[in-house]
């Protein structure tokens, strides 16, 4: 994310909603690929992501104060595309869990005679 934020800084002028965009498909993504046995790490750090991914494209004033109240504020503006991600990744992780343990009940089970 923050290789797509420097991006998207350079690309589209550090375009918040072109960031969101680019978000929700590495949300879906990292739900897609992520090991059978993390699958809860998934929505946790997806917005972890965003937030670092944010960094280029948060309007900075001078110094530490002005990058962290940048992008606090973008945080703040672009919490709807953090969400929608993050809903997307849990959903997809869910879906992924369900048919993992459905499996496992299936291989214990006994043959029907």
């Amino acid at each position: 994310m923050f290789v797509l934020g420097g991006l998207d800084a350079l690309l589209f002028g550090a375009s918040p909603t072109v960031y969101g965009v680019l978000f929700l498909p590495v949300c879906v993504l990292t739900a897609l690929w992520v090991r059978k046995g993390d699958l809860v790490t998934a929505p946790v750090v997806v917005p972890i992501a965003f937030a670092v991914g944010l960094l280029p494209v948060a309007e900075s004033g001078g110094g530490l104060a002005g990058r962290l109240m940048g992008l606090v504020t973008a945080l703040a503006t672009q919490a709807g595309w953090l969400y929608g991600g993050t809903l997307v990744a849990g959903v997809i992780v869910s879906v992924r869990k369900i048919t993992l343990m459905r499996r496992q009940v299936a291989r214990r089970r006994p043959p029907r005679a």
